[in-house]
Formats: C-alpha cells, sequence, structure tokens
C-alpha cells in the first residue's frame, strides 16, 4: 500500500455527488483531504466527459466505479468506453441482485451470468469486473455459503472487491477471505466496525475494533493493487470521516 493508491468511495459522500456542481465540489474537497484517487459509485447522472474533466482538474485518479447491474447486462459497450474514457480498468457491481439471494441455486445462476460478462468485458475491452460483497453471502445453503458459491463457481476473470467491514458481519474472518481470494482481489473496501450501546456501527479506519495492520499486511502480501476507503454511515461530516481513516492508513505506510 502506497499513498497514492488509497482511494475514496464516493459512495460515503453521495449526498454531495449528485449534480455536476457538487461532484466538481467533492473531488476538490477529496483531494484537499490528501486523496489521489476515487471510486465512483452513487454519482447522480452527470456526462462521462465532465467526470473525467473534473477528477483531471483535481488531480484523481478513477481507480474503479460501481455500476447497475442493468447496465452491465444491456449497456455493455457505453459502460466499456466510459471506462477507457477514464483511463479506469476496475468496473464493479455493488451488490447482488435481490433475485438471486435467496437459494443456492440463485447463487449459482448468478455465478453463471457473471462469468460470461467478465470474461467479455476481459476478452474484448481488457478490463476486469471485481465483485463488492455484504453480509448476506454468508448465509449457508445446504452447508456452503452463498459466498463460497461465488468463489468457487465463477470464472477466474471474475475478481473481488471484498468489503471487509461486511465480511466481519457476516461471521467470517477477513483475513481469511483475503487470503481466500489471492490473486483474485486487485481492490479492497475499508471501514472499520465499532461498538456503540452494543450496537455494531460503522466507523472511520483505525476507530473501531478491527485488526487493520494485520489486514493491511495481509492486503499486501496477496497484490491488492487499490485500497479504496467507504464508509456507508457516517456519524460525523463524511468528509471528516474520510479525512480520519486517511490519516490512519497513512501511519500504516
Amino acid at each position: 500500500m502506497i499513498k497514492s493508491n488509497i482511494a475514496a468511495q464516493l459512495y460515503t459522500v453521495r449526498d454531495f455527488t449528485q449534480t455536476a456542481e457538487g461532484l466538481h465540489s467533492t473531488f476538490q474537497k477529496i483531494s484537499a483531504l490528501g486523496y489521489q484517487a476515487v471510486q465512483v459509485s452513487a454519482i447522480g447522472p452527470i456526462d462521462p466527459q465532465l467526470v473525467k474533466d473534473y477528477a483531471d482538474e483535481a488531480g484523481l485518479t478513477i481507480c474503479a466505479t460501481h455500476v447497475s447491474w442493468d447496465r452491465l447486462k444491456n449497456d455493455l459497450d457505453n459502460l466499456a468506453a466510459e471506462h477507457k474514457l477514464w483511463n479506469c480498468k476496475y468496473i464493479g457491481l455493488g451488490a447482488l441482485p435481490e433475485e438471486y439471494r435467496t437459494s443456492l441455486e440463485g447463487y449459482r445462476t448468478f455465478a453463471q451470468e457473471i462469468s460470461a460478462i467478465a470474461l467479455i468485458l476481459q476478452e474484448k475491452y481488457d478490463l476486469q469486473f471485481v465483485y463488492h460483497n455484504h453480509n448476506f453471502e454468508f448465509e449457508r445453503f445446504d452447508g456452503s455459503t452463498g459466498m463460497d458459491v461465488l468463489l468457487n463457481e465463477t470464472d477466474p476473470s471474475v475478481s473481488f472487491e471484498l468489503d471487509l467491514y461486511w465480511v466481519q458481519a457476516g461471521g467470517a474472518h477477513p483475513i481469511d477471505w483475503i487470503r481466500k481470494v489471492n490473486g483474485r482481489m486487485q481492490v479492497v473496501h475499508l471501514k472499520d466496525m465499532a461498538i456503540i450501546d452494543r450496537t455494531q456501527v460503522f466507523a472511520e479506519v483505525g476507530e473501531g475494533n478491527m485488526n487493520y495492520p494485520e489486514i493491511i499486511n495481509g492486503c499486501r502480501e496477496t497484490g491488492v493493487e487499490w485500497y479504496v476507503v467507504e464508509q456507508d454511515v457516517c456519524r460525523r461530516d463524511p468528509f471528516e470521516s474520510l479525512e480520519i481513516s486517511l490519516r490512519y492508513l497513512g501511519g500504516l505506510l
């Protein structure tokens, strides 16, 4: 991990990125915090060229994205063109569509469908698909978790973007899963888990109970390229949350 490969996930500041003006201001603020890269997710309907122009102006690399399942299925050529414009290799899906979540057969069907899409992205466009988990993938069906199915039954062209908070929330061990996806994870999501009033809450990296020195070492050992800070819910100004996480991670460089 080097500082230039620590990125801010725009989902963290989604309330500020729904207009072109808001995105421009947000990129400037993120750059001023010390980030040099962002993951584009949950922004408003903004011209891709403007997104690139604003990122370039702020000195930010677009390292990865989250896009909709509908666009992956039905708008792949345009998605690929946008990512080429942004010089962004990693195209992600932020969550498993609900229709696949309730059975082993659903996970297996999704594994086949996303493998076909990931192969096209890799072979035709030289882009890499990455899958972002939550906790529900760790539900068991006939002895296997949904996450096991996604790992074991997808083509190697499918990579993973482990969200380590949600791995922990699913009752699994983050380090175990970092090792399981060794060679298939170039992007990782970092957030922390704290307990407040006996309730599990999102926290800035380093402000919770997860063993982040060990986690970062595991990511280094398995070749993670991009370390993306995300916080689904912030208990303070989200830009301050991003700054706190970056400061902590800087101490682990």
